[in-house]
């Protein structure tokens, strides 16, 4: 019995002895006498699989949202515009009669206070008002050029004309000149497409209305007829 069992010097030469003639093989099969292979011999592509890294996918970015205080472009605010509601280009079309104005507004300004220096006392007072209108209504139209060009205008300095024909033939012609000019300011306000300009000619039509209404009293008081 001893003899015909396998010691374990035998298993490990018979092992040995086994892998030289059939290194695939188990060496000892198992009890239905069915050779198991110890390891599958590994095919060229599933070695070529298995040595190859597993792709990297690359997802898209993902879109993050904008932090907070962050605002988009200028371009995209609304109302974003080259060209301002107001004091835009349906203002720059009437630059012509805006610097007229304000040569008008001057001349009257200069003859109304050479008129205050000439006239009789009582209606210096009056006539000294009268100009510094004047020349306010020239530096808001001033302002109104600045606006819309943003340059400086600078008027011609011109000399007043001294007084003809007698005090009331200067108070007529100044008259004549305050109407005319408001007329023209609401002739002009009716003329543009600019709200804002529009407005303030209107308002400056009223003002010169106001001044020829000046003039017509100071008339009213000088006539002895």
């Amino acid at each position: 019995m001893e003899q015909d069992r396998p010691s374990v010097l035998d298993l490990r030469r018979s092992a040995q002895v086994w892998q030289r003639v059939a290194p695939g093989m188990e060496p000892f099969p198992a009890a239905d006498n069915t050779a198991v292979p110890a390891m599958a011999p590994q095919t060229t592509a599933e070695s070529s699989t298995a040595a190859a890294p597993t792709p990297r996918q690359e997802s898209s970015p993902t879109p993050q949202a904008p932090s907070a205080g962050t605002y988009p472009a200028p371009a995209n605010l609304p109302g974003a515009v080259m060209d301002p509601c107001c004091m835009g280009s349906a203002a720059a079309d009437l630059l012509g009669v805006i610097t007229g104005f304000v040569d008008e507004c001057l001349t009257q300004c200069r003859q109304l206070n050479l008129l205050a220096r000439q006239g009789p006392a009582w209606a210096r007072q009056k006539l000294r008002q009268t100009a510094a209108a004047e020349e306010a209504h020239a530096k808001r139209l001033m302002a109104v050029y600045y606006l819309i060009t943003g340059t400086c205008y600078h008027p011609a300095i011109c000399q007043p004309c001294p007084q003809q024909g007698g005090w009331c033939a200067a108070l007529r012609e100044q008259y004549h000149l305050a109407a005319c000019t408001a007329l023209n300011f609401a002739r002009a306000a009716d003329g543009t497409s600019d709200a804002c300009l529009s407005r303030l000619f209107s308002d400056l039509s009223q003002r010169e209305y106001q001044t020829a209404e000046t003039l017509t009293a100071l008339l009213e008081r000088s006539l002895q007829c």
